[in-house]
């Protein structure tokens, strides 16, 4: 399970350094792909073949299911890090979520979650306790 926060600088080629106790949890291999929000998700391997196979088991003219699967798999590369702990965010993922400099690196359960470090201040700033309450009455966790 992926917890905590990081803030990481990306250089010029686009690399980013996971944190090692993140890595050790991805293994070798991981699969990096567009979030919600313009953030991106990276997965072990294995989460993502999960979340690929349930999609796959959809309808295939289910135009839900095949929205899903364009949006997770279109973009999505694998990824391994090397030697000093970087992976290099391509430069559409990184157009997407805005990423140029100042990142976020953060858990979110099964998944890590690399943020713009200005989205990521901009989405904690806009959390109130009152959508937190919702969210878990809405997942029946209150």
């Amino acid at each position: 399970m992926f917890r905590g926060g990081f803030s990481h600088s990306i250089d010029d080629k686009g690399r980013i350094i996971i944190p090692q106790k993140y890595r050790l949890l991805l293994g070798e291999k991981f699969v990096i792909t567009k979030g919600l929000d313009k953030c991106l998700w990276v997965f072990a391997e294995e989460e993502f073949r999960k979340l690929d196979e349930r999609l796959q088991a959809q309808p295939m003219l289910n135009s839900s299911a095949v929205r899903l699967q364009r949006f997770f798999s279109a973009e999505a590369v694998d990824g391994t890090t090397d030697n000093q702990g970087r992976v290099a965010l391509p430069s559409n993922l990184r157009d997407y979520a805005g990423i140029d400099k100042e990142t976020m690196i953060v858990g979110a359960g099964n998944r890590i979650e690399i943020w713009s470090k200005s989205r990521w201040d901009a989405l904690a700033e806009s959390l109130t306790d009152d959508m937190i309450s919702e969210a878990a009455r809405d997942i029946g966790i209150a």
